[in-house]
């Protein structure tokens, strides 16, 4: 209850803010960064947004796959995608992908607002701001191309729930989206895009669709920090609704600790993802594999100031099977000196152990810890945050302590995330240059 209170209040001051302000609805620039103002007639009562501070990520979700049975889209359907931001700030934008998209994808009406309370679709009162693309209220994303909205005045604080609404007349299918959210977002009949009310979203979804990134302009924090990872970075088996992500937890630490970072974090991570492996026909939900996204999903990202990779068990486990560590090795390698060559420090995850799983056998766990030892080791990552060792069974070193496996023996509980987010040693992330390798 006491979390509920002081999510109500974060959110009421945010919106005597707003009232104050008399911004209603806002859009300038070209949805690069820059402060170009574009004022068309679609901006009723435009003000600009203060200049200072500068573009941070504070929520993402990598587009993992084309939604089945999407052929169409949601035409005629408004879409209020529910998130939870890590970092605030003054003013926010947001970023619409049709990635997995064959046709254009209309989007004539779109909004921002705070949500009353965690997980509502109900927005708090004056909060709702209409969103442009270059000026106008509507916008057509080809297929394959993302695109980010102009900016919108809107005070959000930090660890808050945002809805971003979307409405499309059209059929545009299939509809770009990331299935395993673990976060309850819903779906209404009609252009339902500014209403305040959740009422007339009668329908849930446990997907997020079409919204892969949230920005917002921060005088405060200092930049974002991108996890790349599969399921175990997903959050998988947390808790839907309660944000117990490990990327939550650690998003928690940069806010409350003393002399911490404030960093915006990203999380980046598709279930059942891989390394050197894009996700196939038979496996589509996989995504692309993680060198193949990394320009897209880490590079890009705003304000990107380190990366944290976590990834490797799917290539081990799911066929084809990849038992050759060498060949794992590099390629996280190679992602590394890709975020090396932009200047960013890399911090590399080692692999959780994962002794009860059906795909546990003497050949997967020799190629883990194979792959775990030459990451130990150096030469890899600039630095190391030691998954295994912090999660792992003492007395049973090949499996997940009790209290930190959810019960497949291979993704953690809640405890078990938490416990990852505090094994990151926080001064990795604070380094003003890779290390050289």
């Amino acid at each position: 209850m006491a979390k509920r209170n002081g999510y109500a209040l974060l959110a009421a001051l945010a919106a005597v803010v707003v009232l104050v302000s008399t911004a209603i609805f806002t859009g300038v620039g070209d949805g690069r960064g820059d402060d170009s103002r574009q004022v068309t007639r679609h901006q009723r009562d435009a003000a600009a947004p203060a200049a200072a501070g500068q573009w941070v990520g504070t929520w993402s979700a990598a587009p993992a796959a084309a939604e089945p049975r999407t052929l169409d889209g949601y035409a005629g359907m408004s879409i209020r995608n529910v998130v939870h931001t890590s970092v605030g700030g003054t003013s926010t934008r947001v970023q619409l992908s049709n990635l997995h998209g064959t046709r254009p994808l209309v989007i004539t009406h779109a909004t921002v607002a705070l949500a009353t309370a965690p997980s509502s679709p109900t927005a708090a009162s004056g909060t709702m701001r209409r969103l442009t693309f270059a000026g106008d209220t509507s916008v057509s994303i080809p297929a394959g191309q993302q695109i980010t909205s102009d900016a919108a005045r809107l005070a959000v604080p930090p660890a808050s729930d945002l809805l971003v609404t979307t409405y499309s007349p059209s059929p545009s299918g299939p509809v770009t989206y990331h299935p395993y959210a673990r976060q309850t977002s819903y779906l209404a009949e009609g252009d339902r895009t500014e209403d305040a009310l959740g009422t007339a979203y009668t329908e849930q979804s446990p997907y997020w669709r079409y919204l892969t990134g949230v920005d917002v302009r921060s005088q405060d924090a200092a930049g974002a920090i991108v996890v790349l990872g599969d399921s175990i970075t997903d959050g998988l088996t947390s808790t839907a609704g309660a944000n117990h992500r490990w990327t939550d937890f650690l998003a928690q630490r940069l806010l409350s600790e003393e002399g911490a970072p404030r960093y915006g974090v990203l999380n980046q991570g598709i279930s059942g993802n891989r390394i050197l492996i894009d996700g196939s026909r038979y496996s589509p939900n996989n995504g692309p594999s993680g060198l193949t996204r990394f320009e897209r999903d880490v590079l890009s990202r705003s304000g990107v100031q380190a990366v944290v990779i976590e990834m490797g068990v799917n290539d081990i486990l799911k066929p084809p099977r990849q038992l050759d560590a060498a060949r794992i090795v590099e390629g996280l390698r190679q992602m590394t000196q890709r975020a090396h060559n932009r200047g960013l420090r890399v911090i590399g995850a080692t692999l959780l152990p994962y002794g009860g799983h059906r795909g546990f056998s003497a050949e997967t766990e020799a190629a883990r810890q194979q792959v775990n030892a030459a990451i130990r080791a150096g030469g890899v990552f600039d630095s190391v945050v030691d998954f295994d060792l912090a999660l792992r069974d003492p007395a049973n070193p090949d499996r997940l302590l009790p209290e930190y496996d959810s019960g497949d023996h291979l993704h953690p509980s809640d405890e078990g995330y938490r416990a990852m987010a505090y094994a990151l040693d926080l001064a990795d992330l604070k380094g003003s240059a890779p290390a050289r390798l």
